[in-house]
C-alpha cells in the first residue's frame, strides 16, 4: 500500500475527509509508535568512521536513535566490539585524556558540541591513533509520507493503516466503543508483526527447529 491509498482508505474508513497535513500526522504518529514497539531488520542501519588520535569524542550519525554495537576494525578486518557503559565509569576509569590505547568502552555522551539536536559518543581510552570504527544502530527509515512508499506499507500494510485510522478516530473524538475497535484491531496486527520482527527474523530451523502446532 502506498500513501496515496492508504490516505484513501483511511478517509474511506472513517467516512471523513481530512487536510494533507493531518493525514501526515496520522501517518507518521501510527509508524513512531510501530517503529518503537517492534524491532524489524528494517529499521537497522550502519556507518563506519574513523577515530581521531587523542580525541575521545565521536559523533553520532544525524539519523541515530539507539545502539545495536559499536566496534573497532583493525586492519586485517579484526573486529574488537566495545562495551556499554555510563559516561561517569569512563571518566573514573580513566580520569585524564592522557590515559590512552585501543578503545574498549562507550558511552552516549550527549549533544554533539556543534549541533545541540545531535548526539555524540564518548571512548575510553581516548584513542591513541585513527581507528576504523562500525556503527550498527536502530533509526526511523523515510516516512511513507516523504517517500511515497516504503517497507511497512508493502509488507505490513495492516499495521500502519489500523495505526493511522487510531490516530485519525482519536482525532475526531469518536464514540469510546469505535475507539476501542479500532485499538484492538490495531494491537493484533502489531502482534502479527511482532511475530515477525521479533521472533522469525530472530531464529532459523538449524538453530531454533521448526515451528510445530501441538495436535490434540
Amino acid at each position: 500500500m502506498n500513501y496515496a491509498a492508504l490516505c484513501v482508505n483511511i478517509q474511506d474508513i472513517t467516512e471523513n475527509t481530512f487536510t494533507a497535513d493531518q493525514l501526515a500526522m496520522f501517518t507518521q504518529q501510527a509508524e513512531q509508535k510501530i517503529y518503537n514497539t517492534v524491532q524489524f531488520a528494517n529499521l537497522r542501519s550502519y556507518v563506519t568512521g574513523a577515530t581521531t588520535s587523542t580525541n575521545k569524542y565521536l559523533s553520532c550519525p544525524t539519523d541515530f536513535l539507539s545502539v545495536y554495537s559499536m566496534a573497532v576494525v583493525n586492519a586485517t578486518g579484526e573486529y574488537t566490539y566495545l562495551l556499554n557503559k555510563d559516561v561517569n565509569f569512563i571518566r573514573e576509569a580513566y580520569p585524564t585524556p592522557t590515559s590512552t590505547g585501543l578503545p574498549k568502552y562507550y558511552a552516549i555522551f550527549g549533544p554533539n558540541s556543534t549541533d545541540i539536536n545531535e548526539l555524540s559518543f564518548m571512548l575510553g581510552p581516548t584513542p591513541d591513533a585513527a581507528y576504523t570504527m562500525e556503527l550498527h544502530y536502530f533509526y526511523y527509515p523515510p516516512s511513507i509520507v516523504t517517500a511515497g512508499t516504503s517497507w511497512l506499507g508493502d509488507n505490513f500494510d495492516s499495521a500502519l493503516l489500523n495505526g493511522a485510522l487510531v490516530e485519525a478516530i482519536r482525532f475526531m473524538k469518536g464514540e469510546p466503543d469505535i475507539i476501542a475497535n479500532y485499538e484492538k484491531l490495531y494491537l493484533l496486527s502489531v502482534q502479527l508483526l511482532k511475530q515477525l520482527g521479533d521472533g522469525k527474523q530472530r531464529q532459523d530451523a538449524y538453530r531454533s527447529g521448526q515451528y510445530r502446532q501441538p495436535v490434540s
